[in-house]
């Protein structure tokens, strides 16, 4: 079998992959990083009256010349508006954010004003009728779509839902990813290991990484080499409605690798198995039902890499988020020689050399069953298939890691 190119591998993951139709609702506090379900409409007017953008008095632009001496009538604070006309003649001490009172049209500023001994205030240049006067409805009006279907509640969105007076926000709900790790060799950390037998330690590092891209993480344990045990996960998985199901190893052909017969044995349609990079060659995808499947390598370098590449993505489009975009160009550190077939992700450092440019530099070991290079690499270094020698000081593509 041909060993599919990596971008080839990447679109059909995702392809098909579209927003959950099922909605939650939240309190405005939880909402944040979640996608609107549907759009939001203002529930009031705001500002829900003529507003001062500045401190100073409220006038008759007319009455307001340079040289006029106006009788001060009165105060308009925030929460506090005055709620009688202006009288002719008159003006009405005013603070930003209050309402401007019945029959003014302009605000004197404070800088452009003399108060006066006898309770009248001077006007020593002319305010502009209209000029800072903050309209009622300026910002939005009640009934108006504020927010659209699809966004993204960041800062802004959040405070805007706030001022539209929602106290509950329509979400999409978020994909839910099943974890599942399978082989006789795993124990879980803190247990007590036999002289075969390992941490399982890729399904936390998953589950961060499903989390911090907008799912729900269904921890399926560990899954020993046999088949029963296999069918028992796949129908908690099942059981649990899950959007994504990720295996960890025993994805091969070998005797003790059952997960893709047991897969295939419950009918799920296998649409690819390997795929033409390093780490990470014997990835598997295809789809069991409604449930998408996604066979990581069980070497942990192996898992995170193709994680990063295919599932952080896959995540986000079924989360309806923005695809994260963790590709740089960078110069590289140090001479690489030509590659081969597959598509290269070299664990790297990343810093920025005295001229402000990224500077990537591969680690001197790459074997993809080692986690402290990984856990220490800020990049992978993208190597395409038969790129020729690289000098120190090219440039080159990274996908950035960490900061």
């Amino acid at each position: 079998m041909a060993l599919m190119p990596v971008d080839e591998a990447l679109t059909r993951i995702l392809d098909g992959a579209a927003v959950s139709a099922e909605t939650e609702m939240l309190p405005l506090a939880d909402a944040g990083g979640r996608v609107l379900a549907r759009d939001l409409l203002a529930l009031r007017t705001q500002p829900p009256f003529d507003a001062s953008a500045m401190d100073g008095y409220a006038v008759r632009a007319s009455e307001a010349v340079a040289g006029a001496r106006l009788k001060l009538q009165g105060e308009s604070a925030a929460g506090h508006g005055f709620d009688a006309p202006l009288a002719p003649g008159s003006t009405i001490r005013i603070f930003t954010g209050a309402p401007v009172p019945e029959g003014a049209d302009a605000i004197l500023i404070q800088e452009n004003a003399e108060r006066l001994d006898d309770g009248l205030v001077q006007v020593n240049e002319a305010p502009v009728a209209g000029r800072h006067i903050r309209p009622a409805g300026i910002d939005f009006t009640e009934g108006k779509t504020g927010l659209e279907k699809g966004r993204m509640l960041d800062a802004g969105a959040i405070t805007f839902a706030a001022a539209m007076n929602h106290a509950e926000l329509p979400v999409v709900r978020k994909p839910r990813v099943a974890i599942l790790a399978t082989g006789d060799e795993l124990r879980l950390p803190g247990q007590t290991l036999g002289p075969d037998q390992i941490i399982a330690s890729n399904t936390f590092g998953i589950a961060t990484l499903a989390r911090a891209a907008g799912a729900t993480v269904i921890d399926l344990g560990i899954a020993a080499d046999r088949m029963e045990a296999l069918d028992e996960a796949l129908d908690e998985a099942i059981a649990h409605e899950a959007d994504v199901l990720v295996t960890i190893g025993g994805a091969s052909v070998g005797d003790h690798d059952l997960v893709q017969k047991a897969l295939t044995g419950r009918g799920m349609a296998l649409d690819f198995w390997k795929i033409a990079m390093r780490p990470g060659k014997p990835l598997m995808s295809g789809k069991l039902g409604a449930m998408r499947v996604l066979g990581l390598p069980g070497n942990p370098a192996s898992s995170l890499v193709c994680a990063h590449l295919f599932l952080e993505p896959l995540i986000a489009r079924l989360a309806g988020l923005q695809d994260p975009n963790r590709k740089r160009t960078a110069i590289l550190g140090r001479d690489l020689p030509e590659n081969d077939i597959r598509q290269d992700y070299l664990r790297g450092d990343l810093e920025t050399n005295a001229d402000g440019q990224l500077t990537a530099t591969p680690s001197a070991r790459q074997d993809s069953s080692l986690m402290k290079v990984f856990a220490d690499a800020h990049c992978l270094i993208i190597r395409p298939p038969f790129a020729p020698p690289a000098k120190a000081g090219s440039r080159c593509e990274v996908m950035v890691l960490r900061g």
